[in-house]
């Protein structure tokens, strides 16, 4: 279009310069004509060029534009086929799902007819059911002249008797496999533990008898009119006992530290000679500034010796006063230092605090050291004089729960439990009156036959085991196991003992017969 224009507009050029030379040419006269007609054909021919370019330019252009016409056209009709297919398909995928939705919706009334029938039948049946099971109670209750009342107890009784039963299945299953796990793990640590402590098993007894030389220094132990013996029993607390037996001196005085003091005295008094009442009075100075020493340097050396760092200074005094404190005739500083590497080596096996856990064991008896200056037990005041001197928690529950009297709040506690009957019940480690000894086992075996079904209660092996026997007929093998469990518990919250006691419940059968 725009060559055709150029042609049109050259056209109207050479028009208006053939007017414009003619305009000249009239004017100008003949002179122009013959240039006006050079002109005049000039502008033909460019005119002619012009419209010669114009059309091949036009005609090319007309080309391109069809061919690009066509190519579309081709390409619009092959994408509309593309989506005809595609919709053809979409049609036929819609068809074959519209034909399984009628299928299946089909299937479903068919279903729901048959599940109503079913319906129907059930309840139908339902009520023939009850009507035979209403029948039946009625003829059951004519037969066995129960009531519905009575009825209902009895099915209850059987229930409980039933589920009595499968609890004891149970229980004894969950007992005996806690106990396999338990008691393996336990024995392999405690086994470990006891190879690895290395104490001597002796029993210590704290004596309060002095040996004399002669007779004569038990004469002068009395002094004139008992004023040296007056004098002596006056600056040491104690009683001395002068007998009859020949070249023996007994002191007698509830607590064992100024037993001892009075004993060291006596026997620095005797081996000096000096003795009157001024002589005395510095000698139980003297001792007693010793013995004070003597209690520090002891339970500083404990300390040491076990690698407990930054004790206060009141707690080294209870130390050092333990080891001239005895229980069952068992040294009971002895027994905290054996309980504390007891514990140590538990807590190692266990991957707990060693230090903590000796720590634990190593003050568990520590009020025994002051027991006769205040009232309660010895696990109560352990632990409020501990809290008193800011010893952690786990120490203080230790020595307040090792003999149960509250409960144990830290696994250390239990650790220092089984470090205590450890020590306190291997051979040798304490003694006992015989009269104590006899009242121990007659009170168990008392205990134990106090419980419905038992028989026979025999106390074995010095009271470490209590072999209990049962009626059969009573006790069944289920609650056989529930039985002894129970006493054992009933042993442990009732009595005081040393170590541990095995309780060994024996029910059998016996069938006797004559031949006559």
């Amino acid at each position: 279009m725009d060559y055709l224009l150029n042609a049109l507009l050259a056209v109207l050029a050479v028009a208006a310069g053939w007017f414009f030379s003619l305009f000249n040419t009239k004017r100008a006269g003949s002179r122009a004509q013959l240039e006006r007609k050079r002109l005049i054909e000039e502008a033909d021919r460019e005119a002619e060029q012009i419209r010669g370019a114009a059309r091949d330019e036009s005609r090319e252009w007309i080309e391109d534009q069809r061919a690009t016409f066509n190519a579309e056209v081709k390409e619009f009709r092959g994408e509309l086929k593309e989506s005809e297919r595609r919709l053809a398909k979409r049609e036929d995928s819609l068809e074959r799902k519209m034909d399984l939705l009628n299928k299946k919706e089909k299937k479903l009334e068919r279903e729901e007819i048959n599940s109503k029938s079913r319906e129907q039948d059930i309840t139908k049946q339902q009520n023939e059911l009850d009507q035979l099971i209403e029948e039946e109670r009625n003829k059951l209750y004519k037969v066995t002249n129960l009531s519905k009342q009575d009825a209902e107890k009895m099915v209850i009784e059987r229930t409980e008797r039933d589920l009595d039963h499968e609890r004891d299945v149970m229980v004894s299953r969950m007992v005996e496999r806690v106990k396999e796990e338990s008691e393996r793990k336990a024995q392999t640590i405690l086994a470990s533990v006891i190879q690895r402590c290395a104490s001597t098993y002796t029993q210590e007894i704290t004596t309060s008898s002095i040996e004399l030389p002669n007779d004569e220094m038990k004469g002068r132990v009395i002094g004139r009119e008992g004023r040296n013996i007056r004098a002596f029993e006056k600056a040491t607390g104690v009683d001395v006992i002068v007998d009859d037996t020949p070249g023996v001196i007994t002191l007698s005085c509830f607590d064992s530290i100024r037993r001892e003091m009075a004993r060291r005295a006596l026997e620095t008094l005797i081996a000096d000679g000096r003795i009157h009442p001024t002589r005395i009075e510095e000698v139980v100075a003297e001792t007693k500034k010793e013995m004070n020493e003597l209690i520090q340097k002891t339970g500083k050396q404990v300390s040491f010796d076990l690698d407990l760092p930054g004790l206060h200074s009141k707690v080294i005094t209870l130390l050092g006063r333990l080891r001239f404190r005895t229980s069952y005739g068992q040294n009971v500083l002895a027994h905290s230092i054996e309980c504390s590497n007891l514990a140590g080596m538990i807590a190692g096996e266990l991957g707990l605090d060693v230090q903590l856990a000796k720590r634990c064991a190593l003050f568990h008896d520590i009020g025994k050291a002051v027991d006769h200056q205040f009232e309660g037990g010895h696990p109560e005041i352990g632990a409020n004089l501990l809290k008193r001197y800011d010893e952690p928690p786990e120490v203080v529950n230790s020595a307040a729960s090792h003999h149960n009297d509250v409960p144990q709040e830290f696994i250390y506690s239990v650790i220092t439990q089984a470090a205590d009957s450890i020590s306190g019940s291997r051979p040798g480690a304490r003694g006992e009156s015989l009269e104590r000894y006899i009242k121990r086992l007659e009170k168990l075996e008392s205990l134990v036959t106090t419980f419905p079904g038992v028989k026979t209660a025999n106390a074995i092996q010095a009271g470490r085991e209590v072999r209990v026997f049962v009626n059969a007929h009573k006790v069944n093998d289920k609650k056989a196991i529930r039985l002894c469990h129970d006493i054992s518990k009933e042993i442990e919250s009732q009595l005081t003992y040393p170590g541990e006691i095995k309780v060994t419940l024996i029910r059998e059968t016996r069938v006797v017969e004559y031949a006559r």
